[in-house]
C-alpha cells in the first residue's frame, strides 16, 4: 500500500505542476501577445507546449479518475443486481478493462517507436514527435495497474464512486 500511496502522490503532483505550468504558459503568452509586438513572434512555442502539455495531463489522469470512480459508468442496473451477480459482474468489468488497457498501451508503444524511428520531431519545439505518442501509453498503463488492483481486491473503485452524486 506504501507504493500505491506514493503512486498516487506522484501522479497528483504531476498532474498539478502541469496545470499549473500550462496556465503560467498561457498567461505569459497572452500577455507577450497584448504588449511585445514583435517578440510575441518568438513566444509561438508556448501554443506547442500547452498542447503537449494537456495532452499528458489527459492521459496521465486515467488511473487516478478510475480509482476514485469518476469515469462514466451506469450504475442503475448494476446497483439493482443480487449481490453475488453484481460482484461478478465488477469482475468481469475489471478483467475487460485491464485487457483493453494494456491491449491499448501496447499499440501505443508500437506507435511510439516507429515514430521516433521516423525521426519526425515537432515543428516549434523541436521533440521528438514519438515522445508524444508515450502520453497514451503511460496513461493505459496507469489504467490497466488501477483495473489489476481493483480486479484482485487492493483497492475498491466502486466505493468511491457511490459517494459522488
Amino acid at each position: 500500500m506504501l507504493a500505491l500511496n506514493i503512486l498516487r502522490l506522484v501522479e497528483r503532483s504531476v498532474l498539478v505542476v502541469t496545470f499549473l505550468t500550462m496556465v503560467a504558459l498561457y498567461f505569459t503568452s497572452v500577455i507577450v501577445r497584448e504588449m511585445g509586438g514583435q517578440a510575441a513572434s518568438s513566444f509561438a512555442w508556448i501554443e506547442e507546449a500547452v498542447r503537449m502539455l494537456n495532452l499528458f495531463m489527459v492521459f496521465l489522469g486515467l488511473g487516478l479518475a478510475l480509482e476514485r470512480g469518476r469515469h462514466v459508468g451506469i450504475r442503475n442496473l448494476r446497483d439493482k443486481l443480487p449481490d453475488g451477480v453484481r460482484r461478478m459482474l465488477l469482475k468481469v468489468t475489471d478483467i475487460a478493462g485491464l485487457v483493453f488497457a494494456l491491449y491499448i498501451a501496447w499499440l501505443g508503444f508500437g506507435l511510439a517507436q516507429f515514430v521516433l524511428g521516423t525521426g519526425q520531431r515537432s515543428p516549434t519545439l523541436g521533440v521528438p514527435m514519438g515522445m508524444i505518442y508515450m502520453a497514451p501509453v503511460a496513461g493505459f498503463a496507469l489504467l490497466a495497474l488501477r483495473y489489476g488492483l481493483s480486479l484482485f481486491g487492493v483497492i475498491d473503485r466502486f466505493a468511491e464512486a457511490e459517494d459522488v452524486e
